[in-house]
């Protein structure tokens, strides 16, 4: 059995257009599961497989409050990992259609037929990365 190299499955999390998305809209902040299913149009298993898959890559944390499933990103302690985060994060920025996925993520918060008025979902909240 070859060995497992943490970096690997690191790199294999980053590999997915799904999950940069994700990573993406936790930038610098907690979400509700409910708003990566609105924002990404994506069913939420498959949006939860891919949450999985970014916390068993040891970059995504969660925190359960009543219903409400909650996400955010944390920074790796193997300060490799966490410079290649830091710069997958700097890139992400630039991307034109991810910050149309943060567009609408503000809107599915904040705008007239947002999910807190329509579920009671949540408001995003900031928080850093490496909590």
């Amino acid at each position: 059995m070859k060995p497992e190299y943490p970096l690997a499955h690191l790199f294999r999390a980053l590999a997915d257009p799904t999950r940069l998305r994700l990573i993406n809209l936790m930038a610098g902040q907690e979400i509700c599961v409910c708003y990566f299913v609105e924002v990404i149009d994506a069913p939420q298993p498959k949006i939860s497989r891919h949450l999985a898959y970014l916390r068993k890559a040891g970059i995504v944390a969660t925190r359960r409050e009543g219903k409400w499933m909650h996400y955010r990103l944390i920074m790796p302690a193997d300060s490799h990992a966490a410079a290649i985060v830091k710069t997958t994060l700097a890139s992400l920025k630039q991307d034109k259609e991810l910050q149309r996925d943060l567009q609408r993520l503000t809107r599915a918060c904040c705008g007239p037929k947002s999910l807190v008025g329509l579920l009671g979902a949540p408001l995003p909240k900031n928080h850093l990365p490496n909590s």
